[in-house]
């Protein structure tokens, strides 16, 4: 970087580790990395513009940045939602680029999306049914599992999902992600339209779920809360990325405080 017509400007730690140059050198032997992303929803339009990410097995990684800046983007992409125009997503070593959102959760990935993240005509316990369509014969087991994390599960197994409130439709959503057993789990803004007690219950719940042996990537609109919990961050700017480094690092650097913790409290992408 340097200042028009001055001297380099010399870079922070997060901006350094930003770069893909340090992407290519800190991502190796990850459980899943995206290398130079770009893509889009419409033709010669680009959301992602070399964007780069990766996940350490075990940890939990949140994506924070402006409104528009490519967040929900990126998890379809990693999903297999949107078709990728250049750059790859790999898992544990093998290249997933676009591939189908059923390849996906066979390969032991869930996706969980923001809006109409549940059947709203289907009972909770025909919910977590519709998670295992692929394997139903894994029910019995996953259902006691996901039901130790979200006892509402359990509870309330016969209401309908539409009779919930968001909170309680949001723990609906992510259990049925885990029915399948996944090693990854993809969370786009989980806390978005809750409120403040189920805000921190779901995030808690992140907690636990990681605890429990997956993996996670939350895309979030409450920066800081989010930055609390993770591991590492990633702060995405016009599709690229603009910082990367530890949750906490992330929350103490001027920078990002200036430029975008100010102003993302409450705040979301679309």
């Amino acid at each position: 970087m340097s200042e028009s017509g001055g001297a380099p400007t010399e870079l922070s730690p997060a901006e350094s580790a930003a770069t893909s140059e340090e992407h290519a050198r800190l991502a190796e032997g990850s459980l899943l990395r995206a290398d130079r992303l770009v893509a889009g929803y419409l033709q010669e339009v680009d959301i992602l513009r070399g964007c780069d990410l990766f996940l350490r097995d075990g940890e939990i990684v949140g994506i924070i940045g402006p409104n528009g800046a490519g967040k929900s983007t990126l998890l379809k992409t990693l999903f297999g939602l949107i078709p990728v125009r250049s750059g790859s997503v790999m898992l544990r070593g093998q290249n997933i680029t676009s591939a189908p959102a059923h390849v996906m959760v066979t390969k032991g990935v869930g996706y969980v999306p923001q809006n109409r993240n549940v059947f709203p005509s289907l009972t909770i316990e025909e919910n977590m049914e519709m998670g295992v369509y692929l394997s139903r014969s894994k029910f019995t087991s996953r259902f006691a599992f996901v039901s130790e994390l979200f006892p509402l599960l359990t509870e309330r197994r016969k209401v309908k999902a539409g009779a919930l409130s968001g909170g309680e439709r949001q723990m609906v959503a992510m259990g049925r992600a885990l029915m399948m057993e996944p090693s990854v789990l993809l969370l786009d803004e989980p806390s978005a339209g809750l409120s403040p007690m189920f805000q921190d219950e779901v995030f808690i719940r992140c907690k636990q779920i990681n605890a429990a042996g997956v993996s996670i990537i939350m895309v979030e609109q409450n920066a800081r809360r989010c930055l609390q919990i993770c591991d590492r961050g990633y702060v995405l700017d016009q599709g690229t990325n603009a910082y990367t480094d530890t949750g906490s690092n992330l929350m103490t650097d001027p920078k990002v405080i200036e430029l975008y913790l100010g102003t993302l409290a409450g705040s979301r992408e679309r």
